[in-house]
């Protein structure tokens, strides 16, 4: 997949979208200091990817950024796109494939945004060599709570800034355009899916790939896993390639992703499929609205097949609590929630999930091993840098009985991923005390950014939004 057409780097070329970025940048800002005074803040988003789900509030102004959804430039050379901070992951890879590049990560879901991914933090299989996704942003220009519009970087006036978006979620300031760095593609992804009996094997088997790039001579360029039972798990070695030595796979139709992890040793992705190849099911939680079934799947318009649409029914069913009440009517306890990813080193792994499938028992279960780019690290979510950690995600809902009280399981993971010296991202539900949260999210650096940006709280706070706002 070699770069087409000439650079776009000319003066001529790029013209247009900065001037037009400049005046939505310029709205966004004068919009925001009309906002009343005493109203804390929210952007207005057409999607999302958060799953903790609130009424709205009083007191509270939206603030709408949907004009911010551009790539403004590709820089072929260089490898650097800029792109305004609600552009999707979609909208950003659809852009730089048919210059032969893409994101060094790319975040499962297609609507996941740029500025997003920077405040909430993104993973994917590539993030065992390239961390995760802010970690290739080189500047950003931010609205922050005082409402002035910076531009950091690593080394500039606003460094403090820079390293202390990852892990804020808009409690400091949006992100209104970034430069990212890119990485070169080929047309496909082979695909390499190994078989491990237990957990203490398949963590073995990550530290060594991920320690040589490589698996019995061959390069490793991406890495994942999926857990299906303790017996049962897989890891997905991904290696690009200009040549395909089967046709490449389909999985936006009837057959779906994940399954084939189990009965296919080998496989073939065109490379915009592979991104996406967790986007059609939701990984597999597309079962649970009926999307899987054999009837339901061709009735399912294809356009429809995606996570977006799927984020939507569980937010319809949030509000309404539809499935709560036909549980109540078969006579079943009630469920909760449990929605997460987590992060442990490789060598707790096994720990980690021996634990959860006897007290948590959800499956299957995604493993995304990752390394930090950063020898500084994130000051807001405090991994060790150089070490190597896999994330685990798992996405269903458990079953509350004997008067177990909401949070019950929520509260055990917490618990369970602070004992094996872990983190735990905070796109979903937190039960954390505020001692706890100060422990984990290193609260005396966030209150430092909060004063120096954010100093009348016009922003929610970090805690509030995440903990207490349920």
């Amino acid at each position: 997949m070699g770069a087409q057409g000439s650079s776009v780097g000319s003066v001529s070329a790029i013209r247009g979208p900065v001037e037009r970025h400049r005046a939505a940048a310029a709205d966004l800002r004068a919009r925001y200091a009309r906002l009343p005074e005493g109203h804390r803040v929210r952007l207005a988003k057409p999607t999302s990817n958060l799953f903790r789900f609130r009424d709205s509030a009083d007191r509270v102004s939206r603030l709408d950024a949907g004009a911010l959804g551009e790539v403004l430039h590709v820089d072929p050379e260089a490898r650097t796109a800029t792109v305004q901070g609600m552009t999707t992951y979609e909208r950003f890879v659809d852009a730089t494939l048919p210059h032969g590049l893409m994101p060094h990560v790319v975040p499962q879901l297609k609507t996941i945004t740029v500025g997003g991914a920077l405040a909430g933090l993104g993973i994917e299989s590539s993030s065992f060599r390239n961390g995760l996704a802010h970690e290739s942003v080189l500047e950003v220009e931010v609205l922050t709570g005082d409402g002035r519009l910076v531009t950091a970087t690593p080394d500039n006036e606003h460094a403090d800034l820079f390293a202390g978006l990852p892990n804020s979620y808009g409690t400091l300031g949006y992100a209104v355009s970034l430069k990212v760095e890119l990485q070169p593609v080929r047309r496909y992804v082979a695909l390499r899916h190994l078989r491990f009996a237990d957990a203490a094997g398949c963590a073995e088997a990550i530290a060594g790939i991920c320690r040589d790039g490589s698996h019995q001579g061959e390069p490793v360029d991406f890495l994942d896993g999926t857990v299906f039972g303790a017996g049962e798990q897989y890891l997905t070695l991904g290696r690009f390639t200009d040549e395909a030595a089967q046709p490449p796979s389909d999985y936006t139709g009837q057959r779906i992703y994940y399954r084939s992890i189990q009965s296919r040793a080998e496989d073939v992705l065109t490379t915009r499929d592979y991104l996406w190849r967790w986007d059609t099911d939701w990984f597999w939680c597309s079962r649970a609205l009926g999307a899987q079934h054999p009837l339901g799947r061709r009735l399912w318009p294809r356009r429809y097949r995606r996570s977006d649409t799927y984020r939507r029914l569980v937010a319809l069913d949030r509000r309404y609590g539809f499935s709560g009440r036909v549980r109540g009517w078969q006579g079943l306890p009630p469920e909760e929630p449990v929605i997460q990813d987590i992060e442990v080193p490789v060598e707790r792994l096994p720990e980690f999930l021996d634990a959860f499938h006897a007290d948590i028992g959800i499956s299957p279960v995604w493993l995304c091993p990752v390394r930090l780019r950063n020898p500084a690290g994130w000051p807001l979510y405090p991994m060790e840098p150089g070490r190597l950690y896999v994330n685990v995600g798992f996405w269903s809902a458990v079953p509350l009985v004997d008067g177990q009280e909401m949070g019950t399981h929520n509260r055990r993971i917490e618990r369970l991923v602070a004992d094996l010296d872990g983190h735990k991202s905070l796109y979903s539900d937190s039960y954390y005390t505020a001692e706890e949260f100060d422990r984990h999210y290193n609260g005396p650096a966030y209150r430092v950014l909060k004063k120096g940006y954010d100093p009348a709280g016009r922003l929610p706070d970090l805690y509030d939004k995440c903990v207490r706002e349920r």
